[in-house]
């Protein structure tokens, strides 16, 4: 079994390549004169990059479509004010993936992508429940609540360079990015902590989990590609943290 899902992971890695490939041939081979017209505003752009900027666009709209809908719906049953805060942290992403700016920097390695998609999909994928909570409801609420807060300030200080899929979309510094170098995805974590106090259950804690140990995946590929830039690899120098002060 093992054996096999090695071969189809190598067979989907080289069907991405050849993929990407052709796009970008299909842009090389048009007539050059037009080709520097269309491509002068926006030099760096391939259409290859335009199109997986656009996938990546489609699929957070429909994985967060459908976590929308769980979570409203539970929240019409129940009124537990943990959905609200978690649909209104996660669908953030959503607004700032629309307004953000294509980089032609994205990655293509299909190693970036399925640790990005896979990692903003998996906290997706928790279920609102009906079991007691863990903690106090004020705690609950004061921990999400805090989590919401970094990642907003994260999100702002970004604007339109806000992405999933590792590329240098140019380095900030500013705000929550003083004490960690990626405080968004500390927000996150601490969101999830809150809604898993408030929701504890098995498939929550493990989803969670996993979707952890894929950010920190994350991380570090996304900073193979940022450390190609000398104002990263200064700005790393300064920040010494990637999303734990004191500890990661």
């Amino acid at each position: 079994m093992g054996a096999l899902v090695a071969a189809f992971s190598a067979s989907c890695a080289r069907i991405w390549t050849i993929l990407v490939r052709a796009l970008d041939m299909g842009l090389v081979n048009r007539q050059p004169e037009r080709q520097l017209q269309i491509t002068a505003p926006r030099a760096a752009l391939s259409r290859s990059s335009i199109l997986l900027d656009m996938c990546e666009r489609v699929f957070v709209m429909t994985m967060l479509g459908s976590f929308i809908y769980r979570m409203l719906l539970h929240y019409s049953l129940t009124a537990n004010i943990a959905d609200v805060l978690l649909v209104i942290s996660e669908s953030l992403t959503v607004v700032f993936i629309m307004l953000r700016k294509p980089s032609a920097t994205l990655s293509r390695r299909p190693t970036d992508w399925i640790l990005a998609l896979s990692g903003s999909a998996t906290p997706l994928l928790v279920a609102p429940s009906s079991v007691h909570p863990i903690a106090l409801p004020a705690i609950i609420f004061a921990i999400m609540v805090v989590g919401l807060f970094i990642q907003i300030s994260a999100k702002i200080v970004l604007g339109r360079s806000f992405g999933m899929v590792a590329a240098n979309r140019g380095v900030k510094v500013a705000g929550p990015y003083r004490f960690v170098r990626h405080p968004m995805y500390l927000g996150y974590e601490i969101g999830h902590v809150g809604f898993l106090l408030a929701m504890p259950t098995l498939t929550n804690a493990a989803l969670y989990t996993l979707g952890l140990s894929i950010q920190i995946m994350r991380i570090f590929r996304e900073e193979d590609v940022l450390k190609r830039d000398p104002a990263y690899r200064a700005f790393a120098g300064r920040v010494h943290y990637r999303l734990l002060p004191g500890v990661f």
